[in-house]
């Protein structure tokens, strides 16, 4: 099968080309290095869409927002139709459901996005469903935080925190945050593209991970002797300083995506006990 893959350079397209270039043929485009008109998509199978404008801490202009993650992708699915591709992968995000909830998110949840981020993709999905025929395939993955080894972000920045700090304010936070390992992501990337199958999908560890329990698993994994405590004032006095801070270390957002497996029939290749001990020592130890 031969795919063009955008986002090559980004941490699931370096994962996807690493893990899966002996299975399929191959090539790369960047929205930022080439030119779309030069694009040559002869005998290609498929595509799959993963660079993007992600989520920015210090916010993007809408615009951005907008000519990255939806019109970058309209004009490729239509070069991509025109060219008689039979199948588009686009890879989203559960930000277009919206923000942190205790209630899980599902592949029929009702989208109500709060930022441009998620707004934008959702954008996009609306407007690749819109292409969508009987000779156009199109399968959308909304993905939560998707970590392994090299992830950058708010990941990074726990693992660094835990190796540092020996007594951190985070015991007995309760909440349950859905998180895919990138090795899973990818399994089901390609079960996609094997099976070719259409609509909206959702990917997920098996389980999700309270706060505590991922930086339990983190400072397992490296031989950190941890100590977690809670102290009341601190989660308070947090979500006043830094709200954001306080969503993301104390409240939920999970996904269900029981549909997902059921109707693509699979099954997590990693546990997310493995995919941490993967995150922190690599996959060559």
């Amino acid at each position: 099968m031969k795919i063009v893959l955008t986002g090559s350079s980004g941490f699931v397209g370096n994962y996807f080309i690493a893990h899966y270039a002996d299975k399929y043929d191959i090539s790369t485009f960047s929205f930022m290095k080439d030119e779309l008109s030069d694009l040559d998509l002869s005998n290609t199978d498929a595509i799959i869409h993963l660079s993007a404008l992600v989520h920015q801490m210090g916010g993007a202009q809408t615009e951005e927002y907008h000519r990255v993650n939806v019109e970058n992708t309209l004009n490729l699915a239509q070069k991509a139709k025109e060219n008689s591709i039979r199948h588009f992968i686009f890879m989203s995000s559960v930000k277009v459901y919206g923000e942190e909830t205790n209630v899980p998110y599902t592949e029929k949840s009702e989208c109500k996005p709060q930022d441009e981020y998620g707004k934008s993709k959702l954008v996009a999905e609306q407007k690749l469903m819109q292409l969508e025929d009987e000779n156009f395939t199109v399968s959308i993955i909304r993905t939560p935080i998707v970590y392994g080894y090299g992830v950058k972000a708010n990941i990074k920045n726990l693992i660094s925190l835990v190796k540092k700090v020996p007594v951190l304010p985070f015991g007995k936070i309760n909440n349950n945050r859905s998180m895919v390992y990138i090795g899973n992501l990818c399994h089901l990337i390609a079960i996609i593209l094997d099976k070719q199958r259409n609509g909206v999908f959702l990917a997920s560890d098996d389980k999700p991970l309270s706060t505590t329990g991922l930086i339990e698993l983190i400072a397992y994994e490296l031989d950190k002797n941890t100590t977690l405590l809670k102290i009341p004032f601190f989660e308070t006095f947090l979500k006043q300083v830094k709200p954001s801070f306080h969503k993301r270390l104390y409240e939920s957002l999970e996904v269900d995506n029981s549909q997902t497996k059921e109707t693509l029939n699979f099954k997590n290749p990693f546990s997310t006990k493995e995919g941490v001990n993967l995150m922190i020592n690599g996959e060559n130890t």
